[in-house]
């Protein structure tokens, strides 16, 4: 199953045991309440997990790319006291290039930290995740 932005929001806020946030959520196509990921997503976006799109929105619904999943579990990982640096070759994977430019760092620190991976010399960061 194709993983979206609300679900890995929502996996890390109920991994955090659901705190509330109060206030509504900033994001324009975030404002339904009773929507599952409300909540997860306004908690991440008050802690720095998630900025959302350059638009203003969220995309709540949209596929999560592994450049996506990258950030913010990596801004997660500061969050949590986790964050270490590291520093990755990306010359060793073909496709280093499509690493959007916001997405540099989160893709270091996710291959530097083994929470991902390269397959076959690429990283694929604009595949969806799983």
């Amino acid at each position: 199953m194709k993983l979206t932005r609300g679900m890995l929001v929502t996996i890390l806020h109920n991994m955090e045991g659901n705190p509330y946030v109060s206030g509504k959520c900033k994001f324009q196509d975030v404002q339904n309440t009773q929507e599952y990921y409300y909540n997860a997503i306004k908690w991440a976006s008050s802690n720095k997990i998630v900025s959302g799109y350059n638009n203003g929105k969220f995309g709540p619904d949209d596929n999560i790319t592994r450049e996506q999943v990258a950030v913010i579990l990596w801004k997660y990982s500061k969050y949590k006291g986790k964050f270490r640096v590291v520093k990755t070759d990306f010359s060793k994977f073909t496709d280093s290039a499509k690493i959007s430019e916001y997405a540099k760092n989160g893709m270091n620190w996710a291959l530097g930290v083994e929470v991902m991976h390269g397959s076959g010399g690429k990283l694929n960061p604009q595949g969806t995740a799983s």
